[in-house]
């Protein structure tokens, strides 16, 4: 570890309440099944209608909080949020997100946005804002909140679409991740691969989504090559962690670029895939694409999945549609399986309702009066009060109550 250290000191990701299979979704929905197999994914989670991003941002964030002094709470400067699900197109989710983790009122609130590449600018944000040392001693507490209100229903991008957060403590303790400062490749350029053009649309062109990530992908990892001497994507990084839209996305894109590199044969990138990159897709294929926050379940999977008992180096790719990207590294600590493991994320996604399709699809529905806009409303649990009672209740979650003249309004479940 370096002498300037920064990094994540605490992670944690929430997955939401329920789940459907993705085989379920092949089946009811006619589906070829010869793509099944190459999404590489089990489960995706689905959110319920009194469920939103500030909610899924603050059970994300809240069990990192608890474990902290009143003295370190009190050192976090800044809440910065990445979303591509907003409630409001001026007020940021990080003002709803810091009064119900009841911080201090001395410190930043703002958000970002750029695609599912959003929590990766706002993490590298606040390691540079740490790094500056201009307030020793400062945290950073980072959040990538996004939810999927309107399945793309007859697609092939429907299984994957997903609900989730990640909570990120950034600071000079980094005990889960330290971040190589300075070692960075950004690549980005203006596609209309996919787009969120109306509140209840989520569209794009699937085909030039996947070749701008593949483009992305060699020519982020080409500028990090430049910035940083003597890499090899081999030798130099022990195992890496990707934007996860899907599992069969990363290894499609580990095999392009192995065979670019090295015109490696296809057995010795398979054994190549099944060492460094398997362990990072355990969660993300059973959770789904949760967008900005996904690189980062990805880091969860591969700490959680991997017997870390030294310092390994991870190279991180991180790609956001429109489009946005960034290759960059960092150190996973020998304390990362232990802190990590405070956060039972296996636990809780074990926890979640294993949905039906018709269960699925009235959902999909009463999520579909809940999108942006609403002025006046009442959550009414009565249509999924058996999921609630499952997952939410006595478990001290927040969840939506109300919105009343536009303001959210929120409670302990």
């Amino acid at each position: 570890m370096s002498e300037l250290a920064v990094g994540i000191e605490a992670i944690n990701f929430y997955g939401g309440p329920a789940f459907i299979n993705v085989s379920t979704i092949f089946q009811e929905r006619g589906l070829d099944f010869e793509r099944f197999n190459n999404l590489m994914m089990e489960k995706k989670s689905v959110g319920l209608p009194c469920e939103d991003p500030v909610t899924n941002a603050v059970n994300a964030a809240k069990p990192i909080i608890d474990q902290l002094t009143e003295e370190e709470k009190d050192s976090i400067d800044m809440i910065i949020t990445s979303s591509e699900s907003g409630l409001d197109f001026g007020k940021s989710l990080s003002t709803y997100i810091h009064d119900y983790l009841g911080l201090k009122r001395n410190l930043r609130l703002f958000e970002v946005k750029q695609a599912c590449y959003g929590c990766t600018a706002a993490l590298q944000m606040a390691v540079t804002f740490i790094a500056s040392r201009v307030s020793p001693g400062a945290k950073v507490l980072v959040i990538g909140t996004d939810i999927a209100r309107a399945a793309a229903k007859q697609t092939y991008a429907e299984p994957s679409q997903a609900v989730g957060a990640v909570a990120l403590l950034v600071g000079e303790n980094p005990k889960i991740l330290e971040m190589d400062l300075g070692a960075n490749g950004y690549y980005s350029y203006e596609v209309m691969d996919t787009c969120r053009p109306l509140p209840e649309i989520e569209t794009g062109d699937p085909d030039l989504s996947l070749l701008s990530y593949l483009d992305c992908l060699k020519g982020s990892f080409k500028e990090y090559s430049k910035r940083v001497e003597g890499i090899d994507f081999i030798d130099t990084f022990d195992y890496l962690a990707f934007h996860s839209p899907f599992a069969g996305m990363v290894k499609g894109a580990h095999r392009m670029l192995m065979r670019d590199l090295y015109k490696m044969r296809p057995k010795d990138i398979e054994e190549d895939f099944n060492k460094r990159v398997s362990p990072s897709l355990q969660y993300c294929v059973e959770v789904g694409n949760v967008y900005s926050a996904t690189v980062y379940l990805a880091l969860c999977g591969l700490i959680d999945h991997t017997n870390v008992d030294d310092y390994i180096r991870v190279g991180l790719y991180s790609y956001g549609s429109g489009c946005s990207s960034e290759f960059y590294s960092g150190i996973i600590t020998s304390t990362a399986k232990q802190e990590l493991s405070k956060m039972k994320i296996r636990e809780n996604l074990e926890r979640r309702y294993c949905l039906s399709m018709e269960e699925y699809d009235n959902i999909l529905d009463l999520n579909m009066e809940w999108i942006f806009g609403i002025e006046d409303k009442k959550v009414d649990i009565t249509p999924y009060e058996h999921i609630y009672k499952q997952f939410f209740e006595g478990r001290n979650l927040l969840v939506l109550k109300e919105v009343n003249g536009f303001h959210r309004e929120y409670i302990w479940s």
